[in-house]
């Protein structure tokens, strides 16, 4: 069965040690992340397939969905909960033929709407726009007005995430234009207190529920 997406996804940060990841996304797990993605630009095969499954185990007993960044081989060796893909990283019909219905494919659509056109039609789950504020992780990313949201939810029933630069100050914003996920990497495991910080993220959804 799919999960249900919402609230605070947790994108990992580059890190070569496989037991500080695990400890940084258990704290986040803590603090109420409901997805994590698992996203390391510089690992090898091996160490991603080292990691790759000690993430799966952790949020498989913490009841998060796990989905793995840009690579639909190692997501269907993991048992991944889903994949993620960005425009250059394989065609998304063909990753929902592979996945099948019960695991979630999630699509980048950047700054436009046609993207997310292609990737419903494919058979996405939930469509990603951004960068939507300036984002530390890809510093030169194009960015992704906030109205693309209220536009994509006019066309789409689909969740819409908003990923790039999302900190606490600005996460309202996101949710008010109309997205149901915020996807956080650096304010999220650059904190002195990661569980802190995702509790943090976890009450602005809460809070922003409640006034809808």
């Amino acid at each position: 069965m799919k999960r249900k997406l919402a609230g605070l996804y947790a994108i990992t940060p580059d890190e070569p040690a496989t037991d500080i990841l695990v400890r940084k996304v258990g704290l986040a797990l803590a603090g109420g992340a409901t997805l994590v993605q698992y996203r390391n630009k510089t690992a090898g095969p091996e160490l991603r397939l080292e990691q790759g499954r000690a993430l799966a185990a952790l949020c498989r007993t913490a009841g998060a969905a796990f989905i793995v960044n840009d690579d639909l081989a190692l997501a269907l060796e993991l048992g991944a909960d889903g994949v993620h893909l960005g425009a250059d990283d394989g065609d998304l019909a063909e990753a929902r033929r592979r996945l099948g219905l019960g695991r979630l494919l999630g699509a980048s659509c950047y700054d436009r709407i046609e993207l997310a056109a292609a990737a419903a039609q494919a058979g996405a789950d939930y469509l990603a726009f951004g960068s939507v504020f300036s984002s530390g992780t890809k510093p030169g990313a194009v960015r992704a007005p906030l109205a693309i949201f209220a536009e994509a939810r006019r066309r789409y029933t689909l969740p819409l995430v908003a990923i790039g630069g999302i900190t606490l100050q600005n996460a309202p914003q996101a949710y008010a234009a109309g997205a149901d996920a915020v996807a956080v990497i650096g304010a999220l495991f650059d904190a002195g207190d990661i569980a802190g910080r995702a509790a943090g993220f976890t009450r602005i959804h809460q809070q922003q529920r409640m006034q809808q």
